[in-house]
């Protein structure tokens, strides 16, 4: 008989986010291995309208049973709209799982932050069964790297919940070799929790490099006026944690660069503010394009000569910005605003596909698109595919799923 896990994950198909992506990719591919039931909101992380009026509504996906629950639209400047979506998030989602009967796993991520392994530790004790905790960013950690507040004892706090949550679940999860060294730090001293390390991933049949001549692409690229620049890319979450609202500031000295073109896929919190600051200095090479349908995400990124992955300060350790795999896949040059030591950083060390830069070196960065766009073609392309050949060596999509595989059943033995 199958074994049972509840996956209460906050993003779930058909959300474009990029933990409800992975999760409904390791669901669906986890799906003939045990009976599993997805507790997630209704779709809105692009914006979407809620139309159903139920607090909970019974969905399904293939044989993957799904609980959606319907949340106060977030507006993503609002700190007060932020803390209402997710403590409504957070009890909702508690309740829903309460009502799940014969669970033998309960597996929860780090969102919301900290509540999210909070519902875990929570429904542990309640349901007497099993907690795997899977940190995609470690919180306070996160937060405190962009001083969302300067009230230390709110992190202290919180940071002490997350550490019980590390504590009291089987096992602990990371996406990052650099995150591990951050997890071990937390418990200095002490008894580390028993993790794992699996590296996030993208669909790498899927996304495949193209040319710029392929119909798709080059439909992409006529469409929204970049026929024949260079293009630089952000394709993503236009949120707090990247420093993006200062990145934005660079465009200033390419703006008289009638051939290059920065592209800023995505929504967030700070793309107003970025909207702004280009429109004020009457920046005409800067275009802002909303999130793309999923299947065509694969077009999108390959319309790009560079594209640009980056992290705030701080972050080194706490995060990994998953659409590295995404740019490594397609086979395009990575610019990356990370901290050495840092998971992406290694990554692109490691696979030759790019150049690095440190977080808040603004004049670096400038130079860093500036040796890009002079580069010969040949050797731009040769770094794109250095990143697609290292992928396919070390970052398949069906090893990480086959080390979830493992660890599930494992804790299911427990």
């Amino acid at each position: 008989m199958k074994k049972r896990i509840v996956f209460v994950v906050n993003y779930f198909y058909p959300d474009l986010a990029s933990t409800g992506q992975l999760m409904t990719d390791l669901c669906f591919n986890l799906q003939n291995d045990f009976e599993i039931t997805v507790i997630a909101a209704q779709p809105g992380y692009a914006g979407e309208k809620v139309e159903t009026k139920k607090l909970f509504e019974k969905d399904s996906l293939e044989n993957i049973k799904i609980t959606r629950i319907r949340l106060p639209e977030v507006d993503k400047t609002s700190k007060f709209s932020r803390m209402k979506y997710i403590f409504t998030y957070f009890i909702l989602a508690i309740l829903a799982l309460l009502k799940e009967k014969d669970v033998n796993v309960i597996y929860t991520i780090s969102q919301p932050p900290i509540l999210g392994g909070l519902i875990g530790t929570i429904g542990k004790f309640l349901k007497r069964t099993k907690h795997i905790y899977n940190i995609q960013d470690f919180n306070p950690e996160q937060a405190a790297a962009v001083s969302y507040t300067n009230k230390q004892f709110i992190f202290n706090i919180a940071k002490k919940i997350d550490m019980l949550n590390c504590n009291y679940a089987d096992k602990v999860i990371v996406v990052g070799t650099d995150m591990s060294k951050t997890l071990q730090h937390r418990f200095n001293g002490k008894k580390v929790p028993s993790f794992a390390v699996i590296n996030n991933w993208t669909n790498e049949n899927e996304i495949i490099p193209l040319n710029k001549t392929d119909q798709n692409v080059s439909t992409f690229i006529k469409e929204n006026g970049l026929e024949n620049k260079f293009i630089v890319m952000y394709s993503g979450n236009i949120g707090l944690f990247y420093d993006l609202e200062n990145i934005i500031k660079v465009t200033e000295n390419f703006k008289e660069y009638n051939d290059l073109a920065f592209v800023f896929i995505g929504e967030g919190a700070v793309k107003k503010e970025m909207q702004g600051f280009v429109q004020q200095r009457k920046i005409q090479n800067v275009y802002f394009l909303p999130y793309q349908p999923k299947d065509f995400i694969k077009y999108s990124l390959n319309a790009a000569d560079i594209h640009l992955v980056v992290n705030q300060k701080g972050i080194k350790g706490v995060s990994v910005p998953s659409k590295i795999y995404g740019v490594m896949a397609a086979g395009k040059p990575i610019l990356g605003v990370l901290e050495q030591g840092s998971e992406a950083e290694m990554l692109i060390d490691k696979s030759d596909c790019g150049s690095v830069v440190e977080p808040q070196d603004y004049k670096g960065i400038i130079a860093a698109i500036e040796s890009f766009y002079i580069m010969e073609k040949v050797s731009l392309q040769k770094l794109g595919i250095n990143g697609r050949q290292y992928l396919e060596q070390n970052l398949k999509r069906e090893i990480s799923i086959n080390k979830y595989r493992e660890v599930l059943k494992q804790v299911t033995l427990l």
